[in-house]
């Protein structure tokens, strides 16, 4: 005859093994995502490696000799022309070139511009602010409207609204960005018919020596256009990721229980369809953060903007190959940086990322 068993009786698992056991899982998620981020790490270092690599030999296959392209016009003896190759170093074969560009590059020395006869880093610092300001404002903006568009049109996937937000995205993805920018140039800046000229045709600023808010006004005004082909060609991309992502998510059955329990309709979007669709559109939102350092160089070009695009153009047309070569680093750098950062951000969405 068995007796029921008193709580005295039930078997109880020793003191402190629960709190062990948490303390193990928390230590096995910490240990799985230093594994994740090492293993990004080093595959980041090895992407920049290339870079270098890539960066050296790709601008050496350009047709032309920097140094007849920077004295074009100018008389200039052999010996004039043999005394600028030994002072930029090519004269030395091409293998002490590479290994000497690695070694500084490793430093932070990315050489001296040909044409400009200053340091490459110099350039690129002053350079730097203003496309920062250009193509971050418009990646903030067209990541921002892509996601809100992205997000609106997969809820209600099949209706009007979905139908002319994924029609026009599609439009503008296959516009070139420099015939939009010199279409809204012809438009708004030059004006075409009953429309005036409302903006200027280029650069950062008027040059009217303004200070303060006249200032900041008179380069918002010139950003009104460059801004406005960065976003339009932009954002189509951040919207159609996120529509496809947030529609493979629909038909879940955690959403089907989540709408069981009561939740409205928006929570349900806001709360579980959009944070699981994220992962997709992170990795979209980082390569465009990525851009923000490299600019556009079409667009830069376009509208005379001072930034990293319009000195990459005019690095290319000599070859000044210390200043292209530093600007492919710091470009390719910078979209390995953001997929990096991407990386190690996943595992926080999704802990199964990484496991």
């Amino acid at each position: 005859m068995t007796t029921a068993s008193t709580p005295a009786d039930v078997v109880r698992p020793p003191e402190g093994t629960a709190g062990r056991a948490a303390d193990g899982a928390a230590q096995g998620t910490v240990g799985a995502y230093l594994r994740h981020a090492a293993g990004k790490l080093g595959g980041a270092a090895v992407s920049l490696l290339a870079v270098l690599v890539t960066s050296f030999f790709l601008f050496r296959i350009i047709p032309g000799d920097p140094v007849k392209a920077m004295t074009h016009g100018v008389p200039t003896s052999a010996e004039q022309l043999a005394t600028l190759r030994r002072q930029f170093g090519l004269d030395l074969p091409l293998w002490q070139q590479f290994t000497d560009y690695c070694a500084k590059a490793l430093t932070g020395d990315l050489g001296m511009s040909y044409q400009f006869r200053a340091p490459v880093g110099e350039l690129i610092a002053q350079k730097l602010p203003a496309t920062l300001l250009l193509t971050g404002v418009a990646v903030l903006l067209y990541s921002a409207l892509g996601l809100w568009l992205g997000t609106r049109s997969a809820w209600r996937h099949g209706s009007l609204g979905d139908k002319l937000n994924t029609g026009v995205a599609l439009t503008l993805w296959s516009v070139p960005s420099f015939w939009l920018g010199l279409l809204l140039i012809i438009v708004f800046s030059v004006g075409m018919g009953p429309v005036p000229g409302l903006f200027p045709t280029g650069g950062m600023e008027s040059g009217s020596g303004a200070t303060g808010f006249a200032y900041a006004f008179d380069v918002a005004h010139h950003m009104v256009l460059p801004v406005i082909t960065l976003v339009a060609v932009g954002y189509a991309q951040t919207l159609l990721v996120m529509r496809s992502s947030l529609l493979d998510e629909m038909g879940s059955d955690y959403l089907t229980t989540a709408r069981a329990k009561g939740l409205r309709d928006d929570a349900v979007r806001r709360r579980h369809a959009v944070p699981n669709a994220l992962l997709p559109t992170v990795t979209m939102v980082f390569i465009n953060l990525g851009h923000v350092a490299a600019g556009s160089i079409l667009v830069e070009t376009v509208f005379s903007w001072p930034g990293l695009g319009g000195l990459f153009y005019q690095a290319l047309s000599v070859p000044d190959l210390p200043l292209v070569q530093g600007l492919f680093v710091v470009f390719a750098g910078a979209m390995i940086v953001m997929n990096l950062l991407a990386d190690l951000l996943y595992p926080l969405l999704d802990p199964r990322v990484g496991r």
